[in-house]
Parts: C-alpha cells; structure tokens; sequence
C-alpha cells in the first residue's frame, strides 16, 4: 500500500508562483512512476506532468509546458510540482499519482496507469 499526501497549495495572483509537494510512503518510492493530475469544477480530471522513476523521462500537458516543472528527491520519497506564471485557468485540485511495479502501462499520460492517488491540494489563481 502506498500513501500519498500533498502539500503547497493556496491562493496566488495570475503570474504569481507555486511549489506542490507529495510525500510519499514505502520503502521503494525510486521504483514508482509518478505523475500530477488536476481536477477543476465540472471537468474531469487531466494530466498535468508525469516523470519516470529514475527521474530521466518527463512528461508534460501541452497547456503547462514551459511554465511547470516536475521533480522528485528519491532520498526523501518526495514528489514536486514547481509552477509558475500561473493562469486563472490553474485553478483546480492537483492530484499525485503512483503507479509501482508491476507498472499498470506505458502511457504516462493516462489516469489508469497510476494505481495511488493523494487526497489533493487546491491552488486557486486570482485574476
């Protein structure tokens, strides 16, 4: 079983900046594929940036490409999401995501690959 908490969000102004964290739980957090999805109101939830487990392959949606960042500290089994130059259209929950071995795909990008889910932390950008 693994636990998944995040951390970081809040209420920042359009071009303002954010810093997600998700802590993780077990023993072999380096061998788990992780990702950060979103959810605002009335939509589904959508993939935001993924990153492969020795860190070396990084996926990110075409909406926050060049703005976000994903990261993770295997040391300290803590997944990141640096974003900045947010946009009124950020504001949603921010989910992360484990898929560990067995992996469930090979598609970063599609919410069945990950089999963990954190409770989510709400970001909230003004305009």
């Amino acid at each position: 079983q693994v636990q998944l908490v995040e951390s970081g969000g809040g209420l920042v102004q359009a071009g303002g900046s954010l810093r997600l964290s998700c802590a993780a739980s077990g023993r072999t957090f380096s061998s788990y594929a992780m990702g950060w999805f979103r959810q605002a109101p009335g939509k589904e939830r959508e993939f935001v940036t993924a990153i492969s487990p020795g860190g070396g392959s990084l996926y990110y949606a075409d909406s926050v490409k060049g703005r976000f960042a994903i990261s993770r500290d295997n040391a300290k089994n803590t997944l990141y999401l640096r974003m900045n130059s947010l946009k009124p259209e950020d504001t949603a929950v921010y989910y992360c995501a484990a898929d560990p071995p067995p992996y469930g795909g090979s598609n970063y990008r599609e919410r069945n690959k990950y089999n963990y889910w954190g409770q989510g932390t709400q970001v909230t950008v003004s305009s």
